[in-house]
Protein backbone atom coordinates (compact mmCIF):
# COMPACT_ATOMS: atom_id res chain seq x y z
CA UNK A 1 0.00 0.00 0.00
CA UNK A 2 3.00 2.58 1.14
CA UNK A 3 4.83 1.60 -2.66
CA UNK A 4 1.30 2.13 -4.12
CA UNK A 5 0.84 5.86 -2.28
CA UNK A 6 4.66 6.55 -2.90
CA UNK A 7 4.43 6.05 -6.96
CA UNK A 8 1.20 7.57 -7.20
CA UNK A 9 2.84 10.90 -5.48
CA UNK A 10 6.19 10.42 -7.63
CA UNK A 11 3.62 10.44 -10.40
CA UNK A 12 2.01 13.50 -9.66
CA UNK A 13 5.19 15.22 -8.68
CA UNK A 14 6.68 14.59 -12.43
CA UNK A 15 3.17 15.62 -13.78
CA UNK A 16 3.26 18.58 -12.25
CA UNK A 17 7.03 19.21 -12.70
CA UNK A 18 6.24 18.95 -16.36
CA UNK A 19 3.24 21.24 -16.57
CA UNK A 20 5.46 24.28 -14.58
CA UNK A 21 8.52 23.37 -16.84
CA UNK A 22 6.23 25.22 -19.98
CA UNK A 23 7.54 28.65 -20.46
CA UNK A 24 5.61 31.81 -20.76
CA UNK A 25 6.85 34.52 -22.55
CA UNK A 26 5.40 37.70 -22.36
CA UNK A 27 5.71 41.47 -24.34
CA UNK A 28 5.10 42.97 -27.76
CA UNK A 29 5.41 41.08 -30.86
CA UNK A 30 5.61 41.61 -34.93
CA UNK A 31 3.76 39.98 -36.72
CA UNK A 32 5.60 37.63 -39.61
CA UNK A 33 2.24 35.99 -41.03
CA UNK A 34 -0.74 34.70 -40.44
CA UNK A 35 0.53 32.14 -37.87
CA UNK A 36 3.88 33.36 -37.07
CA UNK A 37 4.94 35.99 -34.65
CA UNK A 38 8.25 37.70 -33.21
CA UNK A 39 8.87 38.59 -29.41
CA UNK A 40 12.33 40.21 -28.77
CA UNK A 41 13.68 38.43 -31.40
CA UNK A 42 12.66 34.76 -30.95
CA UNK A 43 9.98 33.33 -33.52
CA UNK A 44 6.87 32.31 -32.33
CA UNK A 45 4.28 29.72 -33.97
CA UNK A 46 1.28 29.81 -33.06
CA UNK A 47 -0.05 26.04 -31.71
CA UNK A 48 -2.79 24.42 -33.32
CA UNK A 49 -3.91 26.40 -36.06
CA UNK A 50 -2.38 26.64 -39.51
CA UNK A 51 -2.96 30.34 -41.36
CA UNK A 52 -2.60 30.53 -45.41
CA UNK A 53 0.71 31.39 -46.92
CA UNK A 54 2.01 34.89 -47.29
CA UNK A 55 1.86 34.61 -51.35
CA UNK A 56 -1.13 32.14 -51.05
CA UNK A 57 -4.59 32.97 -52.69
CA UNK A 58 -7.84 31.98 -52.28
CA UNK A 59 -11.34 32.27 -54.80
CA UNK A 60 -14.39 34.13 -53.55
CA UNK A 61 -17.84 32.56 -54.41
CA UNK A 62 -17.94 34.68 -57.60
CA UNK A 63 -14.38 33.00 -58.54
CA UNK A 64 -12.47 36.10 -57.93
CA UNK A 65 -8.66 36.11 -56.20
CA UNK A 66 -7.65 37.94 -52.97
CA UNK A 67 -5.15 37.36 -50.72
CA UNK A 68 -5.92 35.22 -48.36
CA UNK A 69 -2.74 34.66 -46.82
CA UNK A 70 -2.01 38.78 -47.07
CA UNK A 71 -5.20 38.78 -45.18
CA UNK A 72 -4.48 36.34 -42.17
CA UNK A 73 -1.34 38.57 -41.50
CA UNK A 74 -3.56 41.88 -41.53
CA UNK A 75 -6.12 40.23 -39.23
CA UNK A 76 -3.35 38.82 -36.36
CA UNK A 77 -2.06 42.25 -36.27
CA UNK A 78 -5.28 43.73 -35.46
CA UNK A 79 -5.76 41.00 -32.46
CA UNK A 80 -2.46 41.90 -31.35
CA UNK A 81 -1.76 45.92 -32.25
CA UNK A 82 -0.50 47.98 -28.88
CA UNK A 83 -1.15 44.60 -26.56
CA UNK A 84 1.05 42.51 -24.44
CA UNK A 85 0.98 38.96 -25.79
CA UNK A 86 1.54 36.28 -23.69
CA UNK A 87 2.15 32.84 -24.87
CA UNK A 88 2.78 29.41 -23.03
CA UNK A 89 4.91 27.55 -24.93
CA UNK A 90 4.07 23.99 -26.08
CA UNK A 91 6.96 22.95 -28.18
CA UNK A 92 9.62 23.80 -30.55
CA UNK A 93 8.97 22.49 -34.27
CA UNK A 94 11.46 21.54 -37.44
CA UNK A 95 12.87 25.00 -37.72
CA UNK A 96 13.70 25.95 -34.03
CA UNK A 97 10.57 28.17 -33.91
CA UNK A 98 9.14 28.56 -30.52
CA UNK A 99 5.09 26.72 -30.41
CA UNK A 100 3.01 28.43 -28.35
CA UNK A 101 -1.05 29.04 -27.32
CA UNK A 102 -0.61 33.05 -27.22
CA UNK A 103 -3.26 35.14 -26.04
CA UNK A 104 -3.27 39.12 -26.35
CA UNK A 105 -6.20 40.93 -23.91
CA UNK A 106 -7.03 37.20 -22.45
CA UNK A 107 -7.81 36.45 -26.35
CA UNK A 108 -6.79 33.48 -27.59
CA UNK A 109 -5.07 34.18 -30.83
CA UNK A 110 -5.20 30.96 -32.48
CA UNK A 111 -8.71 30.62 -31.70
CA UNK A 112 -9.31 34.37 -33.00
CA UNK A 113 -8.03 33.09 -36.79
CA UNK A 114 -9.84 30.08 -36.51
CA UNK A 115 -13.16 31.12 -35.48
CA UNK A 116 -13.10 34.36 -37.88
CA UNK A 117 -12.23 32.25 -40.66
CA UNK A 118 -8.39 33.39 -41.09
CA UNK A 119 -6.83 29.83 -40.40
CA UNK A 120 -7.66 26.39 -40.25
CA UNK A 121 -7.30 23.96 -36.99
CA UNK A 122 -4.42 22.11 -37.71
CA UNK A 123 -5.31 18.83 -36.83
CA UNK A 124 -1.97 16.98 -37.39
CA UNK A 125 -1.10 18.64 -34.15
CA UNK A 126 -4.17 19.44 -32.10
CA UNK A 127 -8.23 19.34 -31.91
CA UNK A 128 -8.05 22.48 -29.79
CA UNK A 129 -9.70 24.47 -32.29
CA UNK A 130 -11.83 22.64 -34.48
CA UNK A 131 -14.97 23.59 -32.58
CA UNK A 132 -13.82 27.04 -33.96
CA UNK A 133 -13.36 25.52 -37.55
CA UNK A 134 -16.44 24.24 -37.69
CA UNK A 135 -18.58 27.38 -36.54
CA UNK A 136 -16.80 29.29 -39.03
CA UNK A 137 -17.46 26.66 -41.58
CA UNK A 138 -21.41 26.98 -40.89
CA UNK A 139 -21.33 30.84 -41.21
CA UNK A 140 -19.09 30.84 -44.33
CA UNK A 141 -16.89 33.09 -42.57
CA UNK A 142 -13.37 34.17 -44.07
CA UNK A 143 -11.76 31.20 -46.29
CA UNK A 144 -15.15 28.81 -46.40
CA UNK A 145 -16.74 31.74 -48.00
CA UNK A 146 -15.10 30.84 -51.36
CA UNK A 147 -12.70 27.94 -52.20
CA UNK A 148 -9.24 27.65 -50.88
CA UNK A 149 -6.52 25.57 -50.90
CA UNK A 150 -5.49 24.01 -47.42
CA UNK A 151 -2.66 25.87 -46.62
CA UNK A 152 -0.42 22.65 -45.63
CA UNK A 153 -1.61 21.38 -48.92
CA UNK A 154 -0.15 24.46 -50.51
CA UNK A 155 3.32 24.99 -48.96
CA UNK A 156 3.82 21.26 -50.69
CA UNK A 157 2.81 22.44 -53.92
CA UNK A 158 4.90 24.90 -53.68
CA UNK A 159 7.95 24.24 -52.78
Amino acid sequence: MHKAIAALTTAVALLAGSQSAAETLSGRVTVIDGDTLEMRGERIRLFGMDAPESGQTCQTREGRAWRCGTQAARELDLLVRGRTVTCETRDTDRYGRTVAVCKAGGLDLGSALVAGGHAVAFRKYSKLYVPAEEAAKAAGRGLWAGEFQMPSDWRKAHK
